[in-house]
């Protein structure tokens, strides 16, 4: 039979199409992935794969295996966290993935609340893409993820928490800032973002689009903070998260926030889990507990 780390291996292969890819998400060399799928197809004596210069397709039995191998994955899964888990759950070290846009000005102050309540409980936080995230939790490498909707996998039961106001802002000195401006006042300026494979970078190009702005194609910040500092400089408006723009860790420090005439925009931000997890009690303490502080701290309690 094959092994656990072959059906793994398998499983994300099928997920990136690409060996490269999936022996980066694997942590193993590019030979040493390849010589296991070889393995696997030979003791069940199968083509699994079809090779190419462009990357790798399944087979039709190929397909019918991933399929199985990810529900014997997810059983593996659930025995593994049955065996840490206790009544409540609320033991123990969780694999909390989330975004570089939201985990560092929001985690911070609901992790020290969350440790109060649940004193046993210990969270390792790791930052990524969330579209890498997502793929994370349904192969086991994360427990759950925080990030902003939308998150894809059909295998993952996903709780919306909370909207968060996504704010204009320029740098002090800006003729944007000295007052109210009606959103024809925007067009033509230039707005910079995220690369693109964060949703804050969808969201900003949607901005950008609806009011007629041009999207920054040479300048694309790596945090919140580039984003922060390249506006503070004047280089161009940006689009800032509110809770972000009222930490401690970002702050409006050289920049202010453009009072545009019916600026409404937002993202919505969700936990997000494997489906039927013997933990999914205590998830769902953790989703209750990190929308009542995140609602508190946007004044909406």
């Amino acid at each position: 039979m094959p092994t656990i780390r072959q059906l793994q291996y398998l499983v994300t292969l099928a997920d990136t199409g690409s060996f490269a890819e999936a022996a980066r998400l694997s942590h193993v060399s590019q030979p040493a992935l390849s010589q296991q799928i070889k393995a696997m197809e030979e003791r069940l004596s199968v083509k699994l794969l079809d090779r190419s210069s462009t990357g790798a397709i399944l087979t039709p039995i190929g397909r019918s295996i991933v399929s199985k191998a990810r529900g014997i994955l997810g059983e593996v899964r659930n025995i593994e966290e049955l065996a840490r888990s206790t009544a409540t759950g609320l033991t123990g070290t969780l694999r909390l993935g989330t975004t570089p846009t939201l985990g560092p000005y929001l985690l911070s102050p609901i992790i020290a609340e969350l440790h109060r309540a649940a004193p046993g409980l210990r969270l390792y936080v790791r930052e990524g893409i969330p579209d890498e995230q997502a793929l994370a939790v349904s192969r086991g490498e994360l427990d759950v993820m925080l990030g902003p909707l939308p998150i894809r996998g059909d295998d993952l039961e996903i709780e919306p928490l909370f909207r968060e106001p996504l704010l204009l802002v320029s740098a002090v000195d800006s003729e944007l800032a000295k007052g109210p401006v009606d959103a024809s006042a925007l067009a033509g300026q230039v707005l910079l973002s995220l690369d693109t494979r964060h949703h804050l970078h969808r969201e900003t190009s949607d901005i950008a689009a609806a009011h007629g702005m041009v999207l920054s194609p040479d300048y694309e910040g790596t945090s919140l903070d580039s984003l922060h500092m390249m506006a503070a400089s004047g280089l161009g408006l940006t689009v800032l998260p509110k809770l972000y723009l009222q930490s401690d860790v970002g702050g409006l420090a050289g920049l202010q926030i453009v009072n545009v005439a019916g600026w409404k925009a937002h993202r919505s931000v969700a936990l997000a889990w494997r489906r039927g997890t013997s933990m999914e009690a205590a998830f769902r303490v953790i989703a209750d507990h990190v929308q009542r502080s995140a609602r508190r701290m946007l004044g909406e309690d």
